[in-house]
């Protein structure tokens, strides 16, 4: 999603690619042109690729390289890792086993459970954005996933049924039906402490970051270059970044906050430290950096 590789389970990785590549291919076009990749030659490397990984099992990319050259199909420099990318965008190939610490590739097909079928793709992938993120509309499921605009409203329209209405800072959003209770549920007194790492996808899930890094902190968490900072969340929004290191076997977590913070966060604040340490196996030591620039 986005261009940038998910984790995802793998019987949802067959009908994911049929929903995503063809939009990630298209954005790849131009720079197939630059290299020299066809939508002719990419055809026949991807079927040669199917081919040759079918006959000998896992392949490295030097070694599909070797293969595609003598048929006349570009791999020199970016060429070679564009067409591994496009077979793979096209559910033909997937990463195989590490071959003496080097990368290799096998066809998608003999990944347990990867040609699950779903009946809609469009209809599920709302339904499960909006498990994770609603209330959101169409343009953070576009956002969130790359797939253009239209079909994500389009998404939306699909489960229309299983959808209700609601307002967020006097904007229409949408929750699925099944989830109403929420509104009805009493807010916790107690304080959500979270230390998100980077790239953490609360902070990209929606197009509209405000609600989770107000706009007079949003350049600490997102500095630009794509790059997506460890952040302290209280309640949702964000509070100050952090980073961790190592010193023999103990770890320090260090918090830049963007303001002094209240007293009453400090003791969640420690137990969230504590558990990363416990999560990475060794004590950790929390240190707090009041109102950083």
């Amino acid at each position: 999603m986005r261009g940038t590789m998910h984790l995802v389970d793998s019987e949802d990785a067959g009908w994911l690619l049929q929903l995503l590549g063809p939009t990630m291919i298209r954005k790849s076009r131009s720079r197939h042109r630059e290299l020299g990749i066809t939508d002719k030659i990419g055809e026949r490397a991807v079927a040669a690729m199917q081919d040759m990984l079918g006959r000998n099992g896992p392949m490295s990319r030097a070694a599909i390289a070797l293969r595609l050259a003598p048929m006349g199909i570009p791999v020199e420099g970016q060429a070679i890792h564009h067409l591994v990318r496009l077979a793979a965008l096209e559910g033909v190939v997937c990463f195989g086993p590490d071959n003496g610490g080097e990368k290799t590739y096998d066809l998608l097909r003999r990944w347990p459970a990867a040609d699950r079928a779903v009946d809609d793709p469009q209809a599920e992938l709302a339904r499960r954005y909006l498990r994770a993120y609603g209330p959101a509309g169409p343009e953070d499921m576009a956002a969130w996933s790359g797939l253009p605009l239209k079909t994500a409203r389009a998404a939306f329209d699909r489960i229309d049924g299983e959808l209700i209405e609601v307002v967020i800072g006097g904007s229409p959003s949408w929750m699925l039906e099944s989830r109403a209770h929420w509104l009805d549920d009493t807010p916790s007194d107690a304080l959500a402490v979270r230390l998100l790492p980077a790239f953490d996808t609360y902070l990209l899930g929606y197009k509209d970051r405000d609600l989770g890094a107000p706009a007079e902190y949003a350049r600490r968490i997102h500095p630009g270059g794509g790059i997506i900072r460890p952040a302290l969340m209280v309640d949702g929004r964000a509070l100050g970044t952090w980073m961790r290191n190592r010193r023999g076997q103990r770890l320090a977590i260090t918090v830049k906050a963007f303001r002094d913070l209240p007293a009453e966060i400090i003791p969640a604040l420690e137990d969230e430290a504590a558990d990363i340490g416990r999560f990475l196996g060794m004590p950790a030591a929390l240190s707090v950096v009041p109102g950083s620039i």
